[in-house]
This record gives C-alpha cells, sequence and structure tokens, in this order.
C-alpha cells in the first residue's frame, strides 16, 4: 500500500516558496498569476498502520507550528480544482535519484516505525488566476519542470509500481560488430552509442579487437570510451597543434606537440617552486602549507550538465570537486568553496533562445541554488566567486566549481598494491549519470536535451557528508592503501585508473544498487554521485567495514587488484570485460588540430599630446584595449584535423 502525504503551510503564514515560483511566472512575461501555493508531496510505499503515518508526519515530516498535513491512500487522491485555479504536480521521472528518500526512509526508522519499503516526492503547485493551456503550458516547461529529469503527473492517481517492484534484467552478454564495420558506420556506432569518439578512435579500438580475432562487448567499447573521453584523458590539451601565423610578412607553422606538457606543465617545471607538493598526477594540487598540514585545490567546470539541468548540473559540480579533494593523497578534509560562472544576460529576449536552450536567467538561478545547496547542507562555506554575463554563454555556460582542503604532510601520497580489495564506499548505484563523461566530450545541440538526458545527475550532500566523516577516521587509522573519487566514468574510470599498472578484476553483481533491472554496462559506466573507490588490504577489511557501518555508510568489497596488467569484469560469474590496460589508457591516437592566427586591424586612438589624457580619455583607451584583447581571442580559430 502507498500512503500520500501532503504538507503546506498554514493560512496566513507567508510561502517563501510560492512567491519565489510567482516571481519566476512573471520573468517570463505572464501576469495573470494572482498567487501560488507550494504543496510538499510524499509518497510513503509499505504495510504501515494509520497511527505510524500519523506518527511520522507529526514528529519527522511537518513543523507543526507553521505547517498543516493531510494523508490517505494513494488512490484515493483527488485533483479538486477550483474556479480560477490550475493545479500542477511535479515528480521525478522512474530511475532518477530522489536525494530526500533515504533521508525519510532512515528517520521513518529511527522513530521505530516499521514496514516502509520506498518514498518518493513530488511537488503540487496551486496557481490561483485566469490561465490559458498555452500559458500553463509555458510556465510548466519554463519555470516548475525540466523534462529531463521529471514528469507531470496525471490524475486520477494510479497505483505506481515502486523502484524495489521494477522487473529484473534479463542478463545477455551484448557483442558490437566492428571488425567488419566501414568508416561510416564506425562514425555511426560513435553516435547512436553516445561514445563520442572519433574516425581515428574508433579504428584503433577495431584494428585491436582485429588484432584479438573477436568483436568488443558493449562494455569493453563503453569501457574504452570513458577512459579516452576529452573529460577524463584531456585529449584536446594532450595532442598535436599546427599553430599557422605570420611573420614579417611570412607565413610560418609551428607544431605544439601535447599543449599540456608545452605550456603549463613547462612552466611549472621551470619555476620548481618547492611550495607545490605535488602537481599534475592526483585528483587536486597539493601546496605547502604548515608544519602539520598541506593545501589542496581543485577547480572543475561543469558546464553541459548546467546546461540542461541547471540545479542539478551544479549541484553534482560542486559535489564532484569535494570528492576530488577527498580524492586526493589518502584524503583531504574539504574546507571551502569557491565558483565563477559564466551565463547569457538574464534579460536575454525569450524570441531570440536557439532551440533546445534554457533560458539563461533560469540557468543562473539554477546554478547559484544547486551550488549553495550542495555546500550549505555539508557545512562547507563558498567564500568568494564571481558572475560574468556575455551573449556568447547562450548556448552553454561556464560553471566552475573549486574547493580547498587540508590534509596532513604524512598522508599526501598513495599507492594502490597487489592483492587489495577493491571497495566502493557511499551511494548506491543507479541510471543516473550514464554517459555523462562521453557526453561532457560532444557538443551541445538542439538534440542534447533529449538523447543525452541519461547524463543529468542528481546529488544527495547529505550522503556526501557521511562518506566524508568516515573517510577521515579511515584514514587516520591507515586502512586503506589508495583512494579516488567515483565521478566521470563511474566505476570505469575510478577502478579503471587505480589498477592500471596492475590490473583488477570486478565482479559486478556486488555492487550497491538503487533498484533492480541495471544491466552490467550500466553498474559499470553509470555516474551516480556520492562513491568513492578504496584499495584496502585484505588483512584491514574487517576493520574498514566496521568503521563505515558505524558511520551509516555503505561500504562493498567487489573486486581485487590482480597484478595481471588486465581489465576483467565478471556478472554473475560470466566475463563481460577483458581489456589490456596498456590499450586502455594508452592507446589512444593522438588528436591532432589546426591553429592559426592573424593580426587584428585596430585604429590606434589620436591624442593631441599625453599631457591631454584625461580620466574618460583614459576610461575609453582603457575599452579600446579590452576590446582589441577580445578581438585577439577571437581571431584565434582552432579546427579538428
Amino acid at each position: 500500500m502507498t500512503w500520500r502525504v501532503e504538507i503546506k503551510d498554514k493560512e496566513g503564514i507567508f510561502d517563501a516558496a510560492g512567491e519565489g515560483v510567482k516571481k519566476d511566472i512573471e520573468d517570463l512575461g505572464i501576469r495573470s498569476v494572482a498567487s501560488v501555493r507550494v504543496v510538499q508531496v510524499f509518497l510513503i510505499e509499505g504495510s504501515i498502520p494509520v497511527s505510524d503515518i500519523k506518527k511520522v508526519c507529526e514528529e519527522l515530516l511537518v513543523d507543526n507550528i507553521i505547517q498543516d498535513f493531510s494523508f490517505c491512500p494513494a488512490g484515493e487522491a483527488r485533483l479538486n480544482q477550483k474556479s480560477n485555479q490550475r493545479i500542477v504536480e511535479i515528480a521525478y521521472n522512474p530511475g532518477v535519484m530522489d536525494p530526500s528518500e533515504e533521508s525519510v526512509l532512515k528517520g521513518i526508522k529511527d522513530l521505530g516505525v516499521e514496514g516502509a519499503a520506498c518514498v518518493r516526492t513530488a511537488r503540487k503547485y496551486i496557481l490561483n488566476g485566469r490561465l490559458s493551456d498555452k500559458e500553463l503550458d509555458v510556465i510548466v516547461n519554463k519555470a516548475l519542470a525540466n523534462k529531463l529529469i521529471q514528469h507531470v503527473v496525471k490524475y486520477p492517481l494510479k497505483e505506481q509500481k515502486s523502484k524495489s517492484q521494477e522487473g529484473s534484467f534479463r542478463f545477455d552478454v551484448v557483442l558490437v560488430d566492428i571488425l567488419k564495420a566501414s568508416e561510416r558506420k564506425l562514425l555511426d556506432l560513435s553516435r547512436r552509442g553516445q561514445l563520442f569518439l572519433n574516425v581515428s578512435e574508433m579504428r584503433a579500438i577495431q584494428q585491436y579487437f582485429k588484432n584479438l580475432g573477436r568483436n568488443p562487448t558493449d562494455c569493453e567499447l563503453e569501457t574504452i570510451a570513458q577512459t579516452w573521453s576529452e573529460h577524463c584523458h584531456h585529449k584536446t590539451f594532450r595532442g598535436k597543434i599546427r599553430y599557422r601565423f605570420k611573420e614579417n610578412g611570412k607565413t610560418k607553422t609551428l607544431l605544439i606537440d601535447n599543449l599540456l606538457k608545452k605550456t603549463i606543465i613547462a612552466a611549472t617545471e621551470k619555476i620548481k617552486s618547492p611550495l607545490c607538493v605535488s602537481v599534475f598526477h592526483d585528483n587536486a594540487g597539493v601546496i605547502r602549507f604548515s608544519k602539520d598540514y598541506h593545501v589542496c585545490f581543485k577547480v572543475e567546470t561543469h558546464n553541459h550538465p548546467s546546461a540542461l539541468e541547471p540545479f542539478g548540473g551544479a549541484n553534482t559540480g560542486v559535489g564532484g570537486v569535494i570528492r576530488d579533494i577527498l580524492g586526493t593523497g589518502l584524503g583531504a578534509k574539504p574546507i571551502c568553496n569557491t565558483d565563477v560562472f559564466c551565463f547569457a544576460p538574464p534579460d536575454f529576449p525569450f524570441n531570440r533562445l536557439p532551440r533546445g536552450t534554457l533560458h539563461p536567467k533560469r540557468i543562473m538561478k539554477g546554478v547559484v541554488s544547486g551550488v549553495r545547496d550542495y555546500g550549505n547542507k555539508m557545512g562547507i562555506p563558498t567564500v568568494n566567486g564571481a558572475i560574468l554575463f556575455d551573449e556568447g554563454f547562450i548556448g552553454n555556460p561556464l560553471v566552475f566549481c573549486g574547493t580547498v582542503g587540508l590534509i596532513p604532510k604524512d598522508k599526501v601520497y598513495k599507492k594502490t598494491k597487489k592483492g587489495d580489495y577493491v571497495v566502493v564506499v557511499g551511494g548506491r548505484t543507479g541510471r543516473d549519470g550514464i554517459h555523462g563523461a562521453t557526453f561532457s566530450s560532444g557538443e551541445l545541440t538542439h538534440e542534447s536535451e533529449v538523447i543525452s538526458s541519461g547524463a543529468v545527475q542528481i546529488g544527495n550532500p547529505i550522503q556526501e557528508k557521511k562518506v566524508l566523516d568516515a573517510l577521515l577516521k579511515a584514514r587516520d587509522q591507515n586502512l586503506y592503501s589508495a583512494i579516488t573519487d567515483c565521478g566521470a566514468g563511474g566505476l570505469s574510470s575510478a577502478a579503471g585508473e587505480m589498477g592500471k599498472d596492475l590490473g583488477c578484476r570486478v565482479d559486478l553483481e556486488k555492487v550497491p544498487l538503487k533498484y533492480e533491472g541495471l544491466s552490467y554496462t550500466e553498474i559499470w559506466i553509470s555516474e551516480s554521485q556520492e562513491r568513492m573507490v578504496l584499495s584496502v588490504p585484505k588483512e584491514k577489511i574487517a576493520e574498514l567495514l566496521k568503521t563505515f557501518a558505524e558511520e551509516n555508510v555503505e561500504a562493498t568489497a567487489i573486486g581485487e587488484f590482480t597484478g595481471t596488467g588486465r581489465l576483467e569484469l565478471f556478472f554473475h560469474g560470466c566475463q563481460v570485460c577483458d581489456l589490456d590496460m596498456k590499450f586502455l589508457h594508452k592507446g589512444i591516437p593522438q588528436i591532432v588540430k589546426a591553429a592559426e592566427w592573424s593580426a587584428p586591424k585596430i585604429k590606434e586612438p589620436k591624442f593631441s599630446s599625453p599631457s591631454d589624457l584625461t580620466t574618460t580619455e583614459m576610461m575609453q583607451l582603457k575599452e579600446l584595449q579590452t576590446k582589441s584583447l577580445d578581438w585577439n581571442l577571437r581571431k584565434l580559430v582552432i579546427t579538428q584535423v
């Protein structure tokens, strides 16, 4: 049975959420909504008596001073809509992680109430005013819901199957026929599979499996795509650039082999600052700080996810860099966040929006809210930041999230050891975040909101706070030998990178799941948030599992670092992946791009004499210099070869 609980503010209490929605609707140019009321909905499934449901409402879900509640069996709920009123209910799509579910279930259990199997949430919006169907459709799609992760609930309500009731996945190993594929078919496989690999990369994969005399499994192909993605491998930075420029009237060409090494790394190595403890090979840079501690600093972008789902994209952007700090060395403690956002102007005309894009004001509000939400719930303050507006960001915002951490001097270095267990800790694995790493390597188009919807992730900062506390305890007890975060590419990147010098075996059926029905490939590449991977000596596994259990954090041994030099994946005893680690991490063809720069033609300002430069003229000169710099940047064109 499913109980439906509705919670709303008492009459006379200021509805802040409703007023915020009303303002969002007015920003759409719709002025016919007089007021908005927001009702929080909980669907609690299980064999729970009426008395216990009332107890859950009064002692867990409701602030009795300012809120009222009501409950009934879900099938008895009705849409009681008055005249001049529209009611819309928004819920998460099936398979999308609901951040409230775990916390509410834990709270119900802590109250001593038994029988709760599943919790889902929704929001009901009561819009008072005379609205046309067209206006309501605009409000739903532009202000209330994001169709990538949410849907409008249809009345009358029907009893829904919970995630725990979903049918189990029928297990078949899928082979992808690439041995005799033409160039066109290889590119079509890359496009349809959201691999975002170019033709030379697909040919390299084809040749590898030709040498083996077999076709790859879908899991092997996906693993290579995650590892070779721009997000994970930084292949543009590592590639070759043929740079053409004019000097003294002559056209010259300079070949830059590995832009990262020739610029950023080269400058760092030339300076050789004693302040740099660890750079370019861990999840974050490490800098000398005090007698006992070093400082870790990591900044990362989360642009594409934020363009599609601003709150979730920015939310998990912050969560990701926090986990990067946790995964540096043997684990650093995050102490503060920073950010820089670049959006199109918030007053950008709706009629000029490119097809498939969200309005920049909605993106801005969602991004700011997402960053604030994650940091606040973890107790990590955002200490500085910046926002830039420019029409150039209309198709794709820039969302830079950064975190600073402290790490003890004796915890900076780590090493995966042969025979250690592969242990996954933290959140469970679901379908959220599928193809996140490869999706971030591609170009956003009007189709991205449809074909890349699975790449959207939903954060759960409360879970990550528990992981943080448990990890620091385990670190100080020396219970593991290496750690990394389970971010882009999921387990494929985390376990794959940790085992790149040794090889590893993973039994995918051992990975804890949010719900039944995931395929072996989905388990391996899912980017479900709040997960870390540890290398744990066998003699310390019992103590580590105990430490995490004490913090109410799940920890599970799913495999072993073998020393074979191969990535071996099994699902219920059947091998679904067998890749050579050298090919996986070093077999990618080097990307080649061409860059060309031409000198700008800027008319120099004329002044009567330097002594006549007034403050105003100095400002004009500064503006000209800024335009010149901007023009220079725009004239540098980089293209794929």
